[in-house]
């Protein structure tokens, strides 16, 4: 299988938060303007380690740390969407660090989505240590949606130059 995911598609990384779901939402009304489609990645990783005072019976195996991944993406999914998820939307499971899956994914996409947290001063920064590597490395352009505050209103879509909607270079 190839390791990146095509070059009409948008990749959005999937983490389980409101951004993620908001990068999501986002992502889905650009495809439609674009005409493409999503592909909402999910990377995991399985547990290394645990303590050593804690019962094996208690530890979980691989197969259900993957099944726990599956329906962290499903239901950051059916949670952006409801019960109508649009079909332009591909929900992909890919065990391995998160930045490398998600470059590896977006390589040769029309671009990579990530969700931010909103921003206040005393916060934790807004982009977290996966969309920093992202940001710094991607060889497509990396568009970072902000989680919604409460009770603000979001803006419209943005609208793809010509050349894009049509897919020339």
């Amino acid at each position: 299988m190839s390791e990146h995911t095509g070059s009409r598609v948008i990749v959005v990384g999937v983490d389980g938060s409101e951004a993620s779901r908001a990068a999501l939402r986002w992502a889905v009304e650009q495809a439609h303007v674009l005409d493409t489609q999503v592909v909402a990645v999910h990377a995991w990783e399985p547990a290394a380690a645990f303590a050593p005072y804690a019962p094996v019976s208690t530890r979980p195996t691989a197969a259900e740390q993957r099944e726990r991944a599956a329906e962290l993406l499903a239901t950051t999914v059916r949670a952006a969407f409801g019960a109508r998820i649009d079909p332009r939307v591909r929900a992909l499971l890919v065990e391995g660090p998160p930045v490398r899956v998600l470059l590896q994914r977006a390589r040769g996409a029309l671009l990579l989505a990530l969700g931010r947290a909103p921003h206040s001063q005393w916060e934790l920064p807004a982009v977290g240590p996966v969309g920093r590597e992202c940001l710094r490395r991607s060889a497509v352009p990396v568009v970072m949606v902000r989680a919604l505050d409460l009770g603000e209103v979001p803006s419209g879509t943005v609208q793809a130059p010509d050349r894009l909607r049509s897919g020339a270079a």
